[in-house]
């Protein structure tokens, strides 16, 4: 089960309580106060997590609490802080304050750590007490409570290259032949339901692009239908949008139109969409039609167009290369420009 959005309550640990204590050893009856400080509690921690995919783990585990802090002890002994709770998050996650709307938090890079709510100090012990009016104080402080708050957990996927289209044009197709990813697949519109993400190897080298395998698009999606929002939040933080169209218009739909709706959804939801580097796929070329559709698509859409099989496999090898030549090409770039 693929879980992207999701509320927990963060619970930080309170301090551990100071210690009234008196030094009492043969010949210093009157030792004096040597009560230890009680230990922090431990903080609620978000830690960002390449090995993670999606916040199954906090659906129905939606309560996370901090450690106490030990408390203080005699001999000036003071207390252990206590175990922060960490919870691992997938990259692209936002952290939302429920009670006001605030965005807190995004966590986007490997091993980031994010202290959502912080745990209590621990309390004084009596020997911060002592006096030159008071040489054996009896008091001591309590333990700060640890801070406490509900957050909602929405994940953004971060990956390099977003794969959109209409149902039944083939993406889960195309996902399962260049990844070790396997989404489902059938002869009929939306099999896929969450993101799948997958990994594209190059063999030749030590290379490998993300690909975010997203649930079909539908006219509307941008006011929020069918799944809406909740599908293209997950292509924001792509660098390539690779826009998949059925050439052989399989399912009564002009190809032409379909590239044209993908392109008004986008824009509708988010324009700076429009800046993303692009890469138009024309699937099931191994039909008969394909062929004309292909023409009459190019004479329209004055873009360049990868033409591939998912059925035979034809062009999938020059899609591999056109995706790393799109990713890389800002890096490249920018390399050349600081050389010279």
């Amino acid at each position: 089960m693929f879980i992207d959005e999701c509320v927990i309550k963060a619970a930080a640990g309170d301090g551990g309580r100071g210690c009234i204590s008196f030094r009492r050893e043969k010949f210093e009856p009157f030792g004096g106060p040597n009560g230890g400080d009680g230990g922090k509690g431990g903080d609620v921690v978000l830690r960002g997590d390449d090995n993670t995919n999606n916040l199954i783990d906090y659906k129905y585990k939606p309560h996370w609490r901090g450690e106490r802090g030990e408390h203080g002890l005699g001999k000036d002994c003071n207390g252990r802080e206590g175990k922060p709770a960490i919870l691992r998050v997938p990259l692209g996650t936002i952290v939302t304050d429920e009670e006001t709307g605030q965005v807190v938090a995004e966590v986007i890079t490997h091993g980031q750590d994010v202290v959502l709510r912080k745990g209590g100090n621990g309390g004084w012990g009596n020997t911060h007490f002592k006096s030159s009016v008071n040489r054996a104080p009896r008091r001591a402080n309590p333990g700060d409570e640890g801070e406490t708050g509900v957050y909602r957990l929405v994940l953004k996927s971060i990956a390099d290259v977003g794969l959109v289209g209409f149902p039944n044009a083939g993406k889960s197709s195309l996902t399962t032949r260049i990844t070790q990813a396997r989404p489902r697949t059938a002869a009929y519109p939306f099999t896929t339901l969450h993101p799948q993400i997958g990994v594209i190897h190059y063999p030749d080298e030590y290379d490998r692009l993300l690909l975010a395998d997203v649930p079909g698009l539908i006219e509307g999606a941008s006011d929020n239908r069918g799944l809406g929002h909740r599908f293209l939040r997950h292509i924001e933080r792509c660098a390539v949008l690779m826009f998949m169209i059925d050439m052989a218009a399989v399912d009564g739909r002009d190809p032409r139109d379909d590239y044209a709706t993908l392109l008004g959804e986008l824009e509708a939801y988010d324009a700076k969409l429009m800046d993303k580097p692009r890469v138009v796929v024309a699937n099931k070329m191994d039909l008969p039609e394909a062929k004309a559709w292909l023409t009459k698509f190019k004479r329209r859409h004055k873009v360049e167009v990868v033409p591939i099989s998912c059925e035979s496999g034809d062009g999938l090898d020059q899609l591999k290369t056109t995706l790393r030549d799109r990713v890389r090409a800002p890096a490249a770039a920018a390399d050349t420009a600081s050389a010279t």
